[in-house]
């Protein structure tokens, strides 16, 4: 099988694909499956042999996932694989964000050339840069995925009051949240109330400009907002006003463009978040797990447009089939099955949203016409066969 790299992917995730089985270049012209990173993906043509794409880090807003999702088009993240070095940042902001450390050291430079009047000019001009500390402060965390809620335990121990708001939270983050985050039930509660605001959710239809003028009425004076998440998550024309009256102190952001840098208390740093060796290896490596346990085996762990789905191997045949999520498709599956004399050892089915996938083992190696058989039936966007 062909594995396209649209990005330079550390070796040592690449290492991990089985060479018996894969063929990895940055030239493959008709691959079966792509790993990248920020490669934009949204002008290129999906041949109908690509079974799955896997992207080394979280985002996603690279790779055209409506229309991967329309060709039965697998489409991996790496979550929590970056967590780590975003959280680091994300503490470097809470600081940059009160002590006008950034600020101050632009300041400095501007000493060069005193000479001996250095000494004295610093003890005058530091009174400029003066900021609060964190510990005791409040500190309000919206969104409690991988990132989030190491966060939200870091900060704990380092003496802030942490107050977490997440509607969507899932069970292996929520056992993974200190049982000192405080939940808070609206984010209005949240901004009212926090000296400091961190983001930690993805941007989509639902959170594009979350953070308004609706948000900012209500919002504490002088807080500091961190967006180490995505740029679109904060309205630029309410934020420039929120600073210009007072009620933000600081903006921290990793996703800098034209206008931000143009305002005032701003600290704005050229998307970081993820940039450290150690993050790259463990996003490399876990996109090739992933990309390899689907295109040998078949199954599904961290798609971001079809369910998780994973089946331990029995019988000698494998089917997979994704397809859309509506009445009657597994019963369609069985039926055909049983028409076609396959006898099923096993089979599972998941979905997510519109989409779903199915897994079925059987006993028994299967002529190519089963698999057109599959193909042919209503609502069914890609088969394959594993033997």
């Amino acid at each position: 099988m062909e594995i396209l790299t649209l990005n330079k992917i550390a070796s040592c995730g690449l290492d991990l694909l089985d060479k018996n089985v894969f063929n990895i270049s940055d030239d493959a012209k008709d691959p079966d499956g792509i790993i990248l990173r920020s490669f934009n993906m949204h002008e290129m043509e999906l041949g109908d042999n690509l079974k799955a794409v896997a992207r080394a880090g979280a985002g996603t807003n690279n790779i055209p996932i409506e229309k991967c999702s329309e060709k039965g088009i697998v489409v991996f993240n790496t979550p929590g694989a970056n967590a780590n070095a975003v959280k680091e940042l994300v503490l470097a902001g809470l600081f940059l964000s009160s002590r006008k450390i950034s600020q101050s050291i632009e300041w400095a430079k501007t000493l060069k050339g005193e000479g001996e009047n250095v000494g004295k000019l610093v003890e005058k001009g530091k009174s400029n840069f003066v900021g609060p500390e964190i510990e005791g402060k409040k500190l309000g965390i919206i969104g409690l995925g991988a990132i989030g809620v190491m966060v939200a335990n870091t900060a704990y121990h380092l003496g802030m009051e942490v107050i977490g708001y997440d509607p969507y939270i899932s069970v292996d983050a929520a056992w993974g949240l200190s049982r000192h985050v405080r939940k808070a039930n609206e984010l209005k509660d949240l901004v009212a109330e926090c000296d400091y605001i961190t983001l930690h959710v993805p941007l989509n239809d639902a959170t594009k400009n979350m953070i308004n003028d609706e948000l900012f009425a209500v919002m504490k004076k002088g807080a500091r907002i961190l967006n180490f998440a995505r740029g679109g998550l904060v309205d630029d024309a309410a934020l420039e006003k929120a600073i210009a009256n007072g009620t933000v102190a600081t903006y921290v952001t990793d996703f800098p463009n034209e206008k931000i840098l143009c305002m005032d208390n701003v600290v704005a740093i050229p998307h970081l978040g993820a940039s450290t060796p150690e993050s790259e290896d463990n996003c490399a490596k876990m996109a090739s797990v992933e990309i390899q346990d689907y295109l040998c085996e078949g199954n599904i762990v961290n798609s971001v447009n079809f369910p998780n789905c994973s089946l331990a191997r029995e019988g000698k045949t494998r089917i997979t089939i994704a397809h859309k999520n509506v009445p009657n498709c597994v019963s369609n599956f069985t039926n055909l099955c049983a028409k076609d004399n396959c006898n099923i050892v096993n089979m599972i089915n998941k979905s997510k949203k519109d989409m779903a996938y199915t897994i079925i083992d059987l006993d028994d190696d299967i002529p190519e016409s089963v698999k057109a058989d599959f193909e042919a039936l209503e609502n069914v966007l890609k088969v394959r066969v594993i033997k």
